[in-house]
């Protein structure tokens, strides 16, 4: 694959402090785009960081024919850019191709437009353990016809920025027993931007109370757990560690496969299944539930402190052994404090041949 680069020629590097990076606020010199006509994918470029010209009736804005994936980029200790397992990332994306009638993307223009862009944006990579290079790769339908039908021709493209840590203090959750962002064999384990729109309105009515985020529980009788937010979720009771089976209403976390596959190893207990918040009250009010946390790209871990239910609030103890242990793991791997025996960690190599204009 050719990739024909055009560089910036102001960079933004130096308007950048890396001691102060919130999530999602900056975005890199450059990007990776490609376009989808007549079958096949072709016109491979990377150009400066810049809008779209999209037309007013395309069916990315009429029917929300759009997805996207979320992944980081880090720097390892002899100074080598890293991906953690970007296999699962381009198979789910190609999932949520299949979900939303949308084109996949081949494993190798994927993994190699990866590559390539991060190589060219090696030095937005932040050096802190914890921090990295945020990669949004990204496609959307730009066919002009206000037919219910699967676009006939789409723009993919890949884009970086530099982040913290999100969620880095524990949050508070309420449970939602009114609205729902997913049921089986909806939209949910798509990543696709309708399953956000549609679950704006329950976390600001829940900010609006004092909470971070909700709880998810599935309809009609709101009592079997799905998702916290956007985050998957885990429950320590007991020995045992829980989190909800994948339904086809739960995302198919990137970070609970690799937290299940450490778990495992590690010989703890671990039960995939269906949980319901009468469990989870049960388990609060006998003393055994020893944490509940959330899992995502952005935030690795997030320590819950809080989970109301209805007229009940369980304060969880503080001792975040599991989570800590496991949010320890993927870091300590990303950074290359800790080794790669699994092979999970691909390599980027920085003098790739570019073809600058």
């Amino acid at each position: 694959m050719d990739i024909k680069i055009t560089k910036t020629v102001n960079s933004k590097l130096k308007d950048i402090d890396f001691n102060n990076i919130p999530f999602g606020k900056y975005t890199s010199d450059h990007m990776f785009v490609m376009d989808y006509a007549n079958g096949q994918w072709g016109n491979f470029r990377i150009i400066p960081y810049q809008g779209f010209v999209l037309d007013p009736q395309s069916k990315a804005l009429q029917y929300c024919q759009c997805i996207f994936e979320g992944m980081k980029a880090t720097m390892g200790e002899d100074g080598i850019p890293m991906l953690l397992r970007p296999d699962l990332n381009i198979d789910r994306f190609n999932l949520s191709a299949e979900r939303m009638c949308m084109p996949a993307v081949p494993q190798d223009i994927f993994l190699q437009a990866l590559k390539v862009l991060i190589a060219l944006e090696i030095n937005w990579i932040p050096k802190a353990e914890g921090s990295a290079l945020y990669v949004r790769p990204t496609m959307f339908a730009t066919e002009s016809s206000l037919a219910v039908t699967p676009s006939d021709t789409y723009t993919f493209y890949i884009y970086t920025g530099p982040v913290q840590p999100y969620f880095t203090t524990p949050i508070k959750l309420v449970t939602e027993q009114k609205l729902i962002r997913a049921v089986p064999g909806g939209t949910g384990e798509a990543k696709t931007g309708g399953n956000y729109a549609g679950s704006l309105m329950a976390s600001q009515l829940a900010k609006q109370k004092g909470y971070d985020q909700i709880i998810w529980l599935e309809s009609p009788d709101f009592r079997k757990v799905q998702e916290a937010g956007m985050m998957n979720l885990f429950f320590v009771i007991g020995d045992s560690v829980l989190t909800p089976k994948l339904t086809g209403a739960v995302l198919k976390g990137t970070t609970r496969n690799y937290f299940l596959d450490i778990l495992k190893e590690k010989n703890i207990k671990v039960e995939v299944r269906d949980i319901y918040i009468d469990e989870i009250l049960k388990a609060f009010e006998s003393g055994n539930l020893n944490e509940a946390f959330g899992s995502g790209t952005a935030a690795v871990v997030s320590h819950i402190s809080e989970m109301t239910h209805g007229n009940t609030k369980m304060v969880l103890p503080t001792d975040h052994k599991i989570s800590n242990m496991l949010r320890n793991e993927i870091n300590g791997l990303r950074s290359g404090r800790i080794e790669d025996k699994r092979k999970w960690l691909v390599p980027i190599e920085v003098n790739i041949k570019q073809h600058a204009l």
